[in-house]
């Protein structure tokens, strides 16, 4: 099909829309790796943009070298990977029942989950609920409370009910169970939402720190994201500086563009394993109720 002039002109806008907003949204990523590979001196001077400037290694070095940059990566890939599993083993178990017409209280439950969406307790209730549960500052006030997103376990639930009832049915009458069912047919044919729903999981994760900042206070079981929080916060503050180490001002913005490089650059490159889920995960999960 030949397209028409104006059909093309169009095309052409597009895509110039589109290379002009990739290229707004590389803009911080490129003055962030700038600034980590740049001097100290030129740092301080305010002269690094988008290329950097006495290039050195440093900070990367600096991170590498010190105990707590390096537990703190590792942790935070250790939470993610706990969190995502038991997350979609949740959301899983919470989605699959939902969709049998013949569960009792069906509705009841599906009205009580859609009004956790609505309404919550609030950030002092929790913190007495996990206080009374005696999880605070333990590693499963990371895991536990935020286990279950229920607007995912919708989309799950909506991806469930697209699978034809004809295939639970046949296999039911061969005499599978229910959990039979699941792990043999709706979880083969569930890869897309699976695989996007997965992502969602341990992206939020990966750049949770507001429960980690209000529950936890042990340093040895901070997510990178809060560790580079207080980073940040150490520009303003002397007392914080000297303890992350810090003994100039241009050596610590090197460091604190190193620390960003390495908590955003791991979550990133799980993307492009899983971009061709995307469309279908989300939008075939979207399609029907």
């Amino acid at each position: 099909m030949i397209k028409s002039k104006t059909s093309r002109i169009g095309d052409l806008i597009i895509a110039a829309i589109c290379i002009f907003i990739i290229f707004i949204c590389l803009l911080p990523m490129l003055n962030i790796l700038a600034r980590s590979l740049s001097s100290a001196e030129t740092l301080v001077r305010n002269e690094v943009l988008l290329w950097p400037k006495g290039l050195n290694f440093d900070a990367y070095r600096f991170v590498l070298r010190d105990s707590k940059y390096t537990w703190s990566l590792a942790w935070t890939a250790i939470l993610t990977v706990i969190c995502t599993i038991f997350s979609m083993t949740m959301t899983i178990l919470c989605a699959y029942p939902l969709t049998y017409d013949k569960l009792k209280g069906r509705r009841f439950f599906n009205l009580m989950i859609l009004f956790t969406m609505l309404f919550n307790a609030g950030t002092i209730p929790t913190y007495l609920l996990l206080k009374d549960l005696r999880i605070l500052n333990h590693p499963l006030v990371l895991i536990i409370p935020n286990c279950l997103s229920v607007f995912y376990m919708i989309i799950m639930r909506t991806y469930f009910y697209s699978i034809p009832e004809d295939l639970r049915d046949s296999a039911e009458i061969d005499g599978a169970s229910p959990f039979r069912v699941l792990i043999d047919i709706y979880l083969p044919l569930s890869k897309p939402v699976l695989a996007t729903l997965s992502l969602y999981y341990a992206v939020g994760r990966w750049n949770g720190f507001a429960d980690a900042l209000m529950f936890m206070n042990d340093r040895r079981f901070y997510p990178i994201q809060l560790f580079l929080y207080n980073i940040l916060k150490s520009v303003s503050s002397i007392e914080i500086a000297t303890q992350e180490g810090f003994t100039m001002p241009g050596l610590s913005q090197s460091i604190q563009a190193a620390t960003v490089m390495f908590a955003t650059v791991p979550i990133l490159l799980v993307y492009p394993w899983l971009q061709k889920y995307f469309i279908a995960g989300t939008t075939l999960g979207a399609l029907k109720d």
